[in-house]
């Protein structure tokens, strides 16, 4: 799901709209969800902005990276079955969630590197040596594939159904957003934000009352 009408990424209102939309998919999902940021200030602003102004952000606990171990923090959200993980770059990848346990995935922004982390920044600096474009065949390529790992934190198995939204309307009004939506897996997409709450309100009501139980479908709008 693309949601429309949000401020540019570089909006200083961005978090706080990402977050306010993300409100409705997130209680009718019974929580189930990660919202996954691409920068730790990021991240800091919105675990505050839900402590300070969004007390009943969702229906469970809320997990923020920084705050516990990343196992602990992994471990709590499976067992709790309606959390609210907040994350950045460390549960982009390498993060197994199978199962409706997982049902939500919010994604702030494009996952850009910024310019000036020690290793993207020489890696440019080398490109533009040699001539060639830094953005089109280093900084693009890159973040499509972070942005297919996190997108990959829904599913992890033919069984697993759920919804992912990506919240940077740089996806459809920029000509490199095609880079992006041809990276993402097949999944249905859709820019209705009462099919995306319908649909993760099906989910919830299927659940178990211990818990998230083995999804039945593969479907993801």
């Amino acid at each position: 799901m693309l949601l429309l009408g949000l401020p540019e990424p570089s909006d200083p209102t961005h978090t706080s709209a990402v977050l306010q939309e993300a409100l409705p998919l997130v209680r009718a999902a019974d929580g189930g969800a990660f919202i996954l940021f691409t920068s730790h200030r990021a991240l800091s602003l919105a675990a505050g902005l839900i402590r300070d102004r969004l007390a009943n952000f969702g229906p469970g606990p809320l997990l923020v990276q920084g705050e516990a171990p990343r196992e602990q923090l992994l471990r709590s959200f499976r067992e709790a079955g309606n959390a609210v993980l907040l994350g950045t770059t460390s549960f982009w990848e390498g993060v197994d969630v199978q199962g409706d346990a997982l049902r939500l995935v919010v994604i702030e922004k494009l996952p850009f590197a910024s310019p000036e982390d020690t290793l993207t920044k020489a890696r440019i600096e080398m490109l533009k040596r040699r001539g060639g474009n830094a953005f089109r065949d280093y900084q693009l390529p890159e973040a499509a594939l972070a942005l297919k790992q996190g997108v990959g934190r829904l599913i992890r198995s033919e069984s697993d159904r759920g919804v992912v939204v990506i919240c940077d309307p740089r996806l459809t009004n920029k000509s490199y957003g095609r880079v992006f939506r041809a990276a993402l897996p097949p999944m249905r997409g859709t820019q209705d934000g009462s099919e995306a709450v319908s649909f993760l309100a099906r989910i919830a009501r299927e659940m178990t009352p211990r818990g998230p139980r083995s999804a039945q479908a593969a479907t993801a709008p």
